[in-house]
């Protein structure tokens, strides 16, 4: 069976809308993150890229950080911090302007052998470093991580 590679294709239209992000960093340094399933109609299919979504009308951004953690891993009752915001313009193509506001969440190995994934084809724990050196990765996401794992290391920008 082939699987068809969605991410160039250009035959579904993608609607951005704002969206928030959980930096999970686990025991070691190690950011969780998630396969994105090959999936036309969805931004970087096949990345691997940071748990989270979009954020449903009338939602605060914790709130859709808690139900997309709670979708896409089964997890509930953790504390998130804010960590940053990206804001993208796509007024070139007629969309609007939206934000991606990122939290970061710590978490232990015990937690993480208890999830269950309910979204993406796969997910794996990475080193800063590793999942920076990978060829697919979602670019925003790969930029959060760079900068909490450079003030992590005790760096500036």
């Amino acid at each position: 069976m082939t699987v068809v590679d969605h991410f160039l294709r250009n035959d579904t239209s993608l609607v951005p809308s704002n969206a928030v992000v959980g930096l999970i960093l686990l025991d070691g340094g190690r950011y969780l993150m998630q396969q994105r399933s090959q999936l036309p109609g969805i931004f970087y299919p096949g990345h691997w890229g940071l748990f989270g979504g979009g954020v449903e009308p009338g939602e605060t951004a914790e709130a859709a950080l808690e139900r997309e953690l709670r979708e896409e891993l089964a997890i509930e009752g953790f504390d998130a911090a804010y960590f940053t915001e990206f804001t993208f313009d796509f007024g070139y193509c007629g969309q609007p302007r939206v934000w991606r506001r990122y939290y970061r969440i710590e978490l232990n190995d015990r937690v993480v052998r208890q999830m269950v994934l309910g979204e993406g084809s796969a997910m794996h724990a990475f080193a800063a470093d590793d999942i920076l050196l990978q060829p697919r990765v979602v670019p925003y996401d790969a930029f959060a991580i760079w900068m909490d794992a450079s003030q992590r290391r005790g760096r500036s920008l």
